[in-house]
């Protein structure tokens, strides 16, 4: 079956986080994809509405099964249903972790720049923040282990939160890398949580490594987050997964998701995590293809009518990290730039420090509203004229 992705929903009026406007801004910043999300999910959700009874809900061995198959078979990570709990989301499992490996005061890890809850979760949890800033080399960063040891020696850091693939970045850190970084962890008894939420849109010539493939003998100290709402589109459908392959590690995860109650997901949120794995793979595929026309689309028209802004290619995800320092001497300036143009970005300064003057940029829509909107960005960054 062929989808099309070139049709354009008008979201607005729905409640839309991302398209919350009243006239006819363009959105390209919010990680949620405007494409109609996969025809197996929308047809299993209609299936349970139509059976008319919405009760409480448990998962069931076929969800298990579900998961499983697709990380054994796209990842070679080998899951086992105990090894598998449920979180309302990605960023839930961050604030949880602070409970699971720290104590109050003591110091967490994060790269900068990172997807903004990193840092406000850490702090907003009592605990101390250290960031490391990440090495742009040839136009992509990489982690800077040297400077990771010595923040972790310095602060007596207790657990480091590692993005892969990396948001807003876009690396895909290798296996080497991640290899490296392992090393480093086990040597100063540092846990680490990754957050592999964005492991399902890795683009063509890059391999996901999930961590846990990596973490032999070390996984009571290694826990990765991820969830099927970013792949296939379904944010708004609240669900993510926990994966530990300690036993005494998950038991002590999910004894204090009990704590808050936090370890249930609702019936919609199983039903389309089950459907989305079993049956959602070609309309990925489909997907990823049309974004990564995208994304050279973009990388084409910026390279021809904004020449002066450094675009670091994504390698997994729809977000493409822009410098654009040659247009602007102030963050709140160049987003309003953008926003008196109606279109927009999220201003990188809230992803750290590193993202002075930068903004990422979402292209995972319809041709016809990026090319809007990238017309709207030459418009107020470049001169007024328009490019189909």
């Amino acid at each position: 079956m062929q989808y099309n992705f070139d049709e354009v929903i008008d979201r607005r009026g729905t409640g839309s986080s991302k398209w919350h406007y009243s006239d006819d801004t363009i959105a390209l910043w919010v990680a949620d994809m405007d494409f109609k999300a996969a025809p197996p999910i929308l047809n299993a959700i209609e299936q349970v509405t139509q059976h008319g009874i919405l009760g409480y809900t448990k998962p069931t061995a076929a969800l298990y099964d579900a998961i499983i198959e697709w990380h054994s078979s796209r990842y070679d990570l080998r899951l086992d249903h105990e090894n598998i709990l449920f979180s309302p989301g990605v960023v839930p499992s961050l604030a949880l972790m602070m409970h699971v490996f720290t104590e109050v005061g003591e110091a967490v890890l994060v790269n900068d720049p990172i997807y903004a809850p990193f840092m406000s979760k850490v702090e907003q949890n009592g605990r101390t923040l250290v960031t490391s800033a990440l090495k742009e080399v040839d136009g992509k960063y990489h982690l800077d282990l040297a400077d990771i040891e010595a923040k972790i020696i310095e602060h007596k850091v207790k657990l480091y939160l590692l993005c892969n693939p990396h948001n807003p970045g876009g690396r895909v850190w290798t296996a080497d890398e991640l290899e490296a970084f392992l090393t480093l962890c086990k040597k100063h008894d540092v846990a680490i949580v990754s957050d592999e939420i964005h492991q399902d849109l890795t683009l063509s010539g890059h391999t996901f490594t999930p961590f846990l493939t990596l973490a032999t003998g070390y996984e009571h100290k290694v826990v990765s987050l991820t969830s099927m709402t970013k792949t296939f589109n379904i944010a708004g459908i609240k669900g993510s997964m926990i994966f530990a392959k300690d036993k005494g590690l998950i038991q002590k995860i999910s004894q204090q998701q009990q704590l808050n109650d936090e370890y249930e997901l609702n019936l919609f949120a199983y039903t389309a995590m089950r459907h989305a794995y079993e049956q959602g793979g070609a309309w990925l595929t489909q997907a990823l293809e049309y974004i990564e026309a995208n994304i050279d689309f973009t990388v084409r028209f910026l390279a021809e009518h904004l020449p002066e802004i450094k675009i670091m290619r994504p390698e997994a995800s729809y977000l493409i990290w822009l410098d654009c320092s040659a247009y602007g001497q102030e963050d709140q300036m160049l987003y309003d730039t953008l926003r008196a143009a109606k279109v927009e970005l999220n201003a990188g300064i809230k992803y750290g420090n590193e993202g002075h003057l930068k903004m990422r940029l979402n292209v995972a829509c319809p041709k016809e509203l990026l090319t809007e909107g990238l017309n709207r960005i030459y418009t107020a960054l470049g001169k007024d004229s328009k490019h189909g």
